[in-house]
C-alpha cells in the first residue's frame, strides 16, 4: 500500500512540475511578445481617421467624440478601411487611461491613437499652470502618469501615442514661449518629454509606438524655436510625425500654401534629425469655404502627392475632420469635414480607389521586443 501511495506521489509531483513549467513558459512568451503596430509594406501607406464633428454654442469640440457610427460612415463614403482612429485624451477630463474608447477602436479592428494632453482647457495661446513642463519633471504627475503606463500595458495590444503636440507651435502650453523662453523653454520640453516615456516605459508598457509630432513651420519662427531643438532624440521616439495645413477659416488670407510645399520645406529637415524613422502626416486639412484656396483641389492635391510616394519615408496620414466656431457670425465657422462637400467626398473617394493598391487598410503589428 505504501509503495503505491509513494509511486501515486511521485507521479502527482511531476505533473505538477510539468503544469509548473508549462505555466511559466506561457508567462515569458506573453512578457516577450507585446504587440505594437509596424509600418506598413513598402510603396503602401496608413489612412488614419479623426473626427470631432462641429461646435456650437453649447458644445466646444474635445476631440474625442468620434463614435464607430463615425468611423463606418465615413470609410463608406470614401471607400476605403481606416487604420487608426485619432484622438484627445485632456487630463482636465481625467487622468485615467481611456480603456473604454481604447477598447472600441480594437474591437472594430482599429489602432488607437492617442494624444496625451496634459492641459487645463481646450483654450490656447497662453502657459499652462496645472500640468506645466516644471511640474511634469519635477514629477508632480509621477503617480498618474505610471498609472496610466500601467493601464497601458493590461489593454495589451497596440496604441499609438503622442505627447507634446506641435512644440514649435506657440499655440501649445508646451511651446517654448511659455516655459523659461528661447533659453529653457525647449530643454524644459526635451526632460518633460523624456520624464513621461521613462515613466510609461518602466511600467512596461512596450505596446505604446512613441510619436514625436510637430508643425511644418516654426511659430514664432525664431531659431531657437526651430522644431530640431524640441527633437527628444531617436530612443525617445518610435516614429515622428507632421502638421501641414491649407487655410483653417474661411476668412483667412494667410497660410494659402500647397500641401506640397509644406512637406517639401519641412520633410528634409524631419528626416534629418531622425534617419530612418518612419514619417506620418498625422494631421492635415483646409477649410472648405475659404475665399481664395478651393479645399478639394488642395486635398486632391494633396492625397496625389502622398500616393506619388515623393517623400519614401512618409508610412501614413490623416485628415482633421473637424469644425469650430470663430466668432459670433455663422459663415465664419470653420468647417473641415469631408463630408461636408459633396466634391471634397468625391475627392477622396476617387483618389483612394485609383490607388488602392497603395492603401494599407489592415495594421500589421509585430513583438515589440524584435
Amino acid at each position: 500500500m505504501d509503495c503505491f501511495r509513494r509511486r501515486d506521489i511521485a507521479a502527482t509531483v511531476r505533473a505538477v512540475k510539468l503544469f509548473l513549467a508549462a505555466f511559466f513558459s506561457c508567462v515569458v512568451v506573453l512578457q516577450a511578445e507585446s504587440p505594437r503596430i509596424s509600418p506598413p509594406p513598402d510603396g503602401k501607406l496608413y489612412h488614419g481617421f479623426y473626427w470631432d464633428g462641429v461646435g456650437t454654442d453649447t458644445h466646444d469640440p474635445t476631440e474625442h467624440d468620434v463614435t464607430a457610427a463615425d468611423v463606418a460612415r465615413y470609410e463608406q463614403a470614401v471607400g476605403a478601411k481606416t487604420a487608426w482612429v485619432y484622438f484627445s485624451d485632456n487630463w482636465f477630463e481625467s487622468r485615467k487611461f481611456p480603456a473604454e474608447m481604447c477598447g472600441w477602436i480594437r474591437d472594430i479592428g482599429e489602432i488607437p491613437y492617442v494624444r496625451l494632453m496634459l492641459r487645463s482647457d481646450v483654450d490656447q495661446l497662453h502657459g499652462e499652470k496645472k500640468f506645466s513642463l516644471q511640474k511634469i519633471i519635477t514629477g508632480e504627475f509621477d503617480a498618474d502618469l505610471r498609472a496610466w503606463g500601467h493601464d497601458a500595458k493590461a489593454f495589451g495590444s497596440p496604441i499609438l501615442i503622442e505627447w507634446g503636440t506641435e512644440p514649435n507651435g506657440n499655440w501649445f502650453s508646451w511651446n517654448g514661449k511659455w516655459n523659461g523662453g528661447s533659453v529653457e523653454g525647449p530643454k524644459r520640453y526635451v526632460a518633460a518629454y523624456h520624464h513621461i516615456v521613462d515613466l510609461m516605459r518602466g511600467e512596461g508598457a512596450d505596446n505604446l509606438t512613441w510619436v514625436w509630432h510637430v508643425n511644418w513651420y516654426d511659430e514664432p519662427e525664431r531659431q531657437w524655436n526651430a522644431f530640431e531643438n524640441y527633437f527628444p532624440g531617436e530612443k525617445y521616439c518610435d516614429w515622428v510625425a507632421l502638421s501641414a495645413y491649407g487655410p483653417l477659416t474661411p476668412r483667412t488670407t494667410d497660410g494659402l500654401e500647397t500641401f506640397r510645399f509644406e512637406i517639401d520645406e519641412a520633410y528634409p529637415r524631419l528626416i534629418k534629425i531622425a534617419p530612418g524613422k518612419p514619417v506620418i502626416v498625422a494631421e492635415f486639412g483646409c477649410d472648405l469655404h475659404n475665399r481664395h484656396v478651393n479645399a478639394t483641389r488642395w486635398a486632391r492635391g494633396a492625397l496625389d502627392e502622398l500616393f506619388s510616394n515623393r517623400w519614401p519615408a512618409i508610412v501614413g496620414f490623416c485628415w482633421w475632420n473637424e469644425g469650430w466656431q470663430n466668432d459670433d457670425i455663422k459663415r465664419h465657422d470653420t468647417d473641415m469635414i469631408v463630408l461636408h462637400d459633396a466634391d471634397l467626398t468625391r475627392a477622396f473617394r476617387d483618389e483612394f480607389a485609383q490607388h488602392g493598391e497603395k492603401i494599407q487598410q489592415k495594421p500589421v503589428a509585430t513583438d515589440a521586443h524584435r
